[in-house]
């Protein structure tokens, strides 16, 4: 059998044409040594296309292309047909039926799909990282994290930091008891990347008396008496003040609320 060249063409990489090529002439493995293939990534000009059909000629191969701009996608079939080289769009079919379907226009912006994939894993990472770092498990993660969020019990530390994790911050929850010293982590790290969590004396009472409900415990242990919770409250204060971090009241604040208050603290601060 003759040797037969294949040319990828694509405005980014060229993985999907590369992998989708390689499935089709593994159908013909035992001529696969015969078979080679040549990848032209991040084209952008037409006059790069013009040299590469007017390679293929030269070399009779046959054009494989995932280009996600219509116009350059229709001037390569022209240059194709002007020259006799064949050619297989791979995405531009695809793509079109499926702006049918939608009834919308395509982006038009090569890469877009790596960029999906890379904030999808960056946001998995963050979230485990949450997971792991939870009420105060491991104070590894305290200077790691990009946020770290100190509370006393029963303040949405946990669900704060699932809702931020999914938004790709790795966020780290420290609890605050006062018979327990603070990690010390926390006043080495910048505060700025800190936010303290606090709750009135009166909505935390109603929050543990009803966790305590759903426990089948009695109401009136200490953790939901008042003068317990207020000498929690005051030891947040004593220790947030000596951190440095800023404090945001939760109360009767829905997560969502409190997430996007410290996101927009946070993202500020990045900028100067």
């Amino acid at each position: 059998m003759p040797n037969f060249t294949l040319f990828i063409v694509s405005d980014s990489v060229g993985e999907t044409a590369g992998l989708v090529t390689k499935a089709a002439a593994s159908q013909f493995r035992h001529d696969l040594e015969s078979v080679s293939i040549k990848r032209f990534s991040y084209i952008e000009e037409n006059s790069q296309l013009e040299e590469i059909v007017f390679l293929a000629k030269q070399q009779q191969a046959l054009i494989v292309f995932t280009l996600v701009k219509e116009a350059m996608r229709d001037h390569l079939r022209i240059l194709c047909e002007e020259l006799d080289v064949k050619s297989v769009d791979l995405l531009g079919p695809l793509i079109d039926e499926i702006g049918n379907q939608l009834g919308l226009e395509p982006f038009e912006e090569p890469g877009l799909v790596r960029q999906l994939d890379a904030h999808y894993f960056k946001k998995i990472e963050a979230i485990e990282f949450a997971v792991k770092y939870d009420d105060g498990r491991d104070m590894r993660g305290v200077l790691e994290a990009d946020i770290v969020l100190l509370g006393v019990s029963r303040t949405s530390k946990t669900p704060l930091s699932q809702f931020l994790a999914n938004k790709g911050y790795k966020v780290a929850n420290v609890p605050l008891v006062p018979e327990v010293d603070p990690p010390a982590e926390i006043f080495s790290i910048d505060p700025t990347k800190c936010f303290g969590l606090y709750i009135s004396v009166n909505q935390l009472n109603s929050i543990r008396k009803a966790r305590l409900e759903t426990l089948g415990l009695k109401d009136d242990a200490n953790y939901a008496k008042i003068a317990r919770i207020q000498q929690e409250i005051d030891y947040f204060n004593e220790i947030t003040t000596k951190v440095g971090c800023e404090v945001i009241d939760v109360t009767n604040r829905a997560v969502e609320e409190t997430a996007n208050t410290i996101l927009k603290t946070f993202t500020a601060r990045k900028a100067n």
